[in-house]
This record gives C-alpha cells, sequence and structure tokens, in this order.
C-alpha cells in the first residue's frame, strides 16, 4: 500500500491518495480540493501513477472534506463512500457550508454506498476497514489497513489533539469512547493519517495527547 496526501481548500484539509502497489487500484479519501488548481494537482498525481480509481471514502461529511467530490465523480465516475449514520450531514452539507459563506457548486453526487462498522473494503487484495467512531459527527469513521498499518482518522484524532464536538451531531464523550476503545486498541506502531495536520503513530498518541 502507497499513499500520498495534500493540503486542500482555505480550512486546509488533508486529502489522501492510496493504492495498492500490484494492481494500481486507488481511493480518494476525503476529497478536499477547493478550485481548479488543487483539482489538477490531484489529477496529475493519479495519472502520473497510472492509478485506476475504485472508492471515494469519506471519513466524514464536513464540507472542508467533501468540496472536491463533484469533480472526482466527475472525472472518474465514483460516489462517495460512508458510514451509514453519517447521510444526513452529507445531505445536509450545501446548506451547513452555505451558513459559512461558502458556496458548494455543481451539486454533490449521490451516495455511492453506505457502511457499518467492520466493513471491509479490497483495493487489489488491500484490506480497507471502515472502524465507526462517532463524536465529531454522528457517522464519522476511520479507516484501517491492517496490511500497511496505516490508520486514516479523519477528524477523530490528530496528532496531540483530537476533533471538535461543538459541532451539530458532535459529543465529548462519545469521541473519548472512539478513540480510546477502538483507536488505542490498535497496533501501537500504526501510523495515524489525520484529518488536519501532521501525522503521528497510535503508540505516541498514547503517550503524548494531552486531550486524553
Amino acid at each position: 500500500m502507497k499513499y500520498i496526501s495534500f493540503t486542500f481548500n482555505p480550512i486546509q484539509e488533508n486529502t489522501y491518495l492510496i493504492w495498492d502497489e500490484t494492481t494500481l487500484e486507488a481511493a480518494i479519501v476525503d476529497a478536499g480540493t477547493w478550485n481548479r488548481q488543487e483539482e489538477q494537482l490531484l489529477e496529475g498525481s493519479i495519472a502520473a501513477h497510472g492509478l485506476k480509481m475504485k472508492y471515494a471514502l469519506q471519513t466524514h461529511a464536513h464540507f472542508d472534506h467533501t468540496f472536491g467530490l463533484p469533480f472526482v465523480y466527475r472525472t472518474y465516475k465514483v460516489s462517495p463512500i460512508l458510514h451509514v449514520d453519517e447521510a444526513d450531514t452529507y445531505r445536509q452539507m450545501p446548506d451547513m457550508a452555505a451558513r459559512f459563506g461558502l458556496n458548494v457548486g455543481g451539486g454533490m453526487p449521490p451516495i455511492g454506498k453506505l457502511l457499518n462498522d467492520g466493513d471491509e473494503l479490497k483495493l487489489g487484495e488491500t484490506v480497507v476497514r471502515l472502524i465507526h467512531t462517532p463524536g465529531h459527527t454522528t457517522g464519522s469513521a476511520s479507516y484501517y489497513i491492517p496490511d500497511a498499518q496505516l490508520l486514516l482518522s479523519g477528524d477523530t484524532l490528530f496528532k496531540q489533539s483530537i476533533g471538535r464536538t461543538d459541532l451539530p451531531g458532535g459529543d465529548l464523550e462519545a469521541e473519548l469512547f472512539s478513540i480510546k476503545n477502538k483507536l488505542f486498541t490498535l497496533p501501537d506502531d500504526t501510523a495515524v493519517l489525520p484529518g488536519h495536520g501532521p501525522t503521528s503513530i497510535i503508540g505516541w498518541e498514547k503517550q503524548h495527547n494531552y486531550c486524553l
């Protein structure tokens, strides 16, 4: 498994491109492209590595993580995959963005698939497992890749921090439970690729995350 990270849009969101090295089947995680320049950067990376786009995975549906979905849908014909409890947040996202003075143009693509906790997808022979981690939103999810010891944690777990819980659907107690009882049960050397900010490691977060 290989990955590239990008930092997109005014909110400095991390978008990830992950792929299986043998088959070149790929997924975009949290497509946050904001303008044509960012779209071209993502598109160019996909083309340069000869990737075959299979999934658009969403850790959650806040607008900074979904700005790029219309572009991804138009270009690669893949619809977003979400946890089942995140569907309502996704449908409400354009209205939420408008309240922040942001316009989501082009219309949002239809949901492709709704997953439950523990459901697995495959990129080639590489397993990608959804872990339901509510707290930041009701349907927040993390994606765990056991063979590569990678965790895409969205806005649940950051380096020395956690995701905010003061937006609709947020729940601090649920988020702390998700981190301690789901993410912190993963191997200590699991790399954490968060939705904002730098990468980290599960074992390091157990020792140094002041929020916990």
